[in-house]
């Protein structure tokens, strides 16, 4: 009887037991199965949260949108009063003059301020130089060079006062740069205190095609036949290219002699008189230092005159030297 007890007692146990432990599998399952609603529920609100919130955002913008451009509309078309749109109703007006403020604003942009950028050319008695010279200021007279210290400077070129002083009898010299007005004019009157310089354009005398500030040689004002365009961009005389000479950038290299070089090239030019300067720029057009291209045909021609002079003066010596043979034989035969 007491084995009896015993083993229904631990058979007892044993149920009990596993009772217990099924129990506290579904307690846990439960518990996990609550906390994955919570979550999901969590998720869900903190969606819709974000969903309202980029709705307001959303909604805020377009009234601001809205606002704003009835502004312009309102501000840019009452600038434009004098314009002929009277006939049209008052909504009407307002549209097209702020439409033609933002065309009119964008063209100056983009077109030179005026068809006509120099004054026409000087007359008799007054001396009006045969050629006209444009030259860049930054990277070509000037390098921009900026420190913690003292912000930034500019660097003067070797041989400025040189270049100026060469050709200025022969030139016309125009500094035609893509800084602005506010930027470059006093930069220029610290390079030029002698006054070489005849006329300055900016910025906003360049048209500007592609990202690209560029110099139209048409708008001058001067023959085309006699502008030299000198940049370290191609891109700025792209319109013309072959009026255009394009200078390595300068590094800022204090033994750089670029511009004694390029006032021997220019005074070459025009102590030959050259009819159309297109026709000798077009020859160094490819060349990516037109400079040492220069340098390296003169040094050719130079060796090429002396060897030809070499030659001239030795068959000058042959013909001495048989006519001086010929009247000896003369003379002997005389006697």
């Amino acid at each position: 009887n007491f084995l009896q007890f015993s083993s229904s007692l631990a058979l007892r146990f044993n149920m009990e037991r596993g009772v217990r432990g099924l129990f506290c599998s579904w307690l846990i399952m439960w518990t996990r199965e609550g906390e994955r609603e919570g979550e999901k529920a969590e998720d869900r609100k903190q969606k819709e949260n974000t969903a309202y919130a980029k709705k307001m955002v959303l909604r805020l913008a377009g009234f601001m949108g809205v606002g704003g451009a009835v502004a312009i509309v309102y501000i840019f078309g009452e600038s434009l009063t004098l314009f002929p749109f009277l006939s049209d109703p008052p909504v009407i007006q307002q549209l097209r003059r702020t439409y033609k403020y933002f065309k009119d604003y964008r063209q100056m942009i983009i077109e030179p301020t005026s068809p006509k950028l120099l004054p026409d050319p000087l007359k008799e008695p007054y001396y009006q130089p045969p050629y006209t010279l444009v030259l860049e200021l930054t990277d070509v007279l000037l390098h921009p060079e900026w420190s913690l210290a003292t912000g930034w400077r500019f660097k003067k070129r070797p041989g400025i006062d040189y270049l100026f002083q060469q050709v200025a009898p022969l030139y016309e010299i125009v500094v035609f740069t893509a800084e602005t007005g506010m930027t470059a004019y006093p930069l220029i009157d610290s390079i030029d205190p002698q006054g070489f310089v005849m006329y300055r354009l900016f910025r906003d005398a360049t048209r500007y095609v592609e990202g690209h500030h560029i110099k139209d040689v048409s708008c001058l004002n001067r023959d085309s036949s006699k502008v030299i365009v000198v940049d370290c961009k191609r891109e700025a005389f792209s319109l013309q290219p072959f009026n255009g000479l394009a200078l390595k950038k300068w590094d800022g290299n204090s033994e750089d002699r670029t511009l004694y070089d390029l006032a021997n090239f220019l005074k070459t030019i025009a102590m030959s008189g050259v009819d159309d300067v297109r026709s000798v720029l077009e020859n160094y057009a490819l060349e990516e230092d037109p400079i040492e291209a220069f340098k390296r045909r003169q040094a050719q021609l130079a060796q090429e005159e002396e060897q030809r002079l070499s030659e001239l003066s030795q068959q000058k010596k042959q013909g001495l030297s048989i006519g001086s043979i010929a009247s000896r034989f003369w003379r002997s035969k005389q006697q």
